[in-house]
């Protein structure tokens, strides 16, 4: 893939918010093209159009909701190309196409400079690439160490070369937050419930991924120094943290004695535990689950739902409103209850244009998880889905999660395509938006200013 150069005589600004909703568009269309091969499927095995578009959405977005078993449906083909498509939706196609520049000895314009720099919401220009490089080797060998730790299982259990290949298809599914698996649509890591070095692994690498390319490098950089971390560093990992903890204590509490999920027959205190904390992570972003979802209370439904709602960190694999949003959120609230006029962080106060963005991207998102649910309540109640198993589905979409409690293959074919938009916007949106609502308030900072009026709120 070739960055678009820069030319003398053009004069239009760069717009990155385009050139990554296309790009990503592309890559779908492209993923698509090649799931419908022949030789793609297995034996016997028909993929239609819709369900070769639904798969490299998923893929692509590393969202994990799947219409039909990705091991018993594509073949050893289709199966690298869901991988790839995983990897490159996960890294994001400008990390991949400046790797592949520099590998080549292609040099990196000024445009495309601004394009990366942009894109992963790096602090300056200076460095680019070779930060751009930096999350490239940090996102493999990432990658590499929990494939070898995976291996220690599926090794001794599949042959070498199987084994060896779930250990990597798995780890890239993880880091990468993809969710999707090549045990069974129905099982994915149910059968592990018992195994700590499997969930553990697959856990450790949704996190991780989770963080964001940023994040991993500032701690790597400042090691215990914990205050002189970033101020997005600082809030992404205390919000994970908040976020996996309070979501392991609901999750133990509530499923703890639920015949369908923590409380099956046999379960021992050690594996209840370790299901609660894997259903506390894997709604940020995964897909991966270690109990059915369909067997949750639907009190759990409706926390799992926030959880995918939210999501993962900025610049990271992973997607939802994210981390960030909702603690720019928080803070707005608590400046309000404290009667401050910033809102402050860490010592440190937040840009007007920030919170503009958030409370946007929040109210975006809400918005499609409302309509969205409405209309597919519309289609699909009447055939017997309940509602908030629907809009778990649709928050699973949205937060390119990939956990279901609906059956996605036996959704309408319409809801199919509400969900495939749903992915597309979820990786692709929140980071175009703020793009796009950034640039136009750096171009727009001397603009006519009206005269204020307050109204009545709340």
């Amino acid at each position: 893939m070739t960055l678009p150069q820069g030319g003398r005589g053009q004069r239009r600004p760069i717009n990155p918010a385009m050139i990554l909703a296309v790009g990503f568009l592309i890559i779908i269309l492209t993923g698509t093209g090649l799931l419908m091969l022949p030789f793609a499927a297995e034996p016997g095995v028909t993929i239609t159009p819709l369900q070769a578009l639904f798969t490299a959405t998923s893929a692509t977005c590393v969202t994990g909701l799947m219409v039909v078993d990705t091991a018993a449906a594509y073949s050893l083909f289709g199966e690298m190309v869901i991988l790839f498509l995983i990897q490159l939706g996960g890294l994001g196609f400008m990390l991949f196409a400046t790797s592949l520049l520099v590998l080549t000895g292609r040099r990196i314009s000024l445009r495309n400079r601004i394009l990366i720099h942009e894109t992963m919401s790096m602090p300056g220009l200076s460095g680019t690439v070779r930060n751009t490089l930096r999350f490239v080797l940090i996102a493999f060998g990432v990658e590499l160490a929990g494939a070898l730790l995976l291996a220690v299982h599926f090794v001794p259990r599949l042959g070498p070369a199987k084994g060896a290949y779930f250990a990597v298809f798995h780890a890239i599914s993880a880091f990468c937050n993809a969710g999707i698996d090549l045990f069974s649509t129905a099982n994915s890591l149910t059968t592990y419930v018992d195994d700590p070095l499997v969930l553990l692994t697959i856990a450790g690498l949704l996190i991780l991924g989770g963080l964001g390319f940023a994040v991993l490098a500032d701690v790597l950089d400042k090691g215990r120094h914990t205050r002189r971390y970033a101020l997005h560093t600082k809030i992404a990992l205390v919000t994970t943290g908040v976020l996996i903890l309070s979501g392991t204590l609901y999750f133990a509490l509530a499923e703890w004695n639920n015949p369908a999920t923590l409380g099956a027959e046999g379960a021992r205190t050690a594996d209840k535990l370790l299901g609660a904390f894997f259903q506390a992570v894997t709604p940020r972003t995964a897909g991966f689950y270690a109990v059915q979802q369909g067997g949750l209370h639907d009190a759990s439904k409706a926390v799992t739902t926030l959880l995918m709602f939210i999501g993962a960190s900025p610049a990271s694999t992973g997607g939802g409103v994210k981390t960030t949003t909702v603690f720019v959120l928080v803070a707005i609230i608590r400046s309000v209850l404290t009667g401050r006029d910033d809102v402050n962080a860490f010592n440190k106060r937040l840009p007007l244009v920030l919170i503009r963005t958030a409370l946007s991207i929040f109210l975006l998102y809400l918005t499609l998880l409302f309509v969205g649910g409405v209309l597919m309540g519309l289609v699909e109640q009447p055939r017997g889905f309940a509602m908030i198993d629907l809009v778990f589905e649709e928050a699973s979409a949205l937060g390119t999660v990939g956990l279901s409690a609906a059956n996605t293959p036996l959704l309408t074919h319409a809801s199919q395509l509400w969900l495939i938009l749903l992915m597309y916007f979820g990786r692709v949106g929140p980071l175009t938006m703020m793009l796009s609502i950034t640039s136009r308030h750096a171009q727009r900072k001397n603009t006519l200013r009206y005269p204020e009026e307050g109204i009545i709120v709340g």
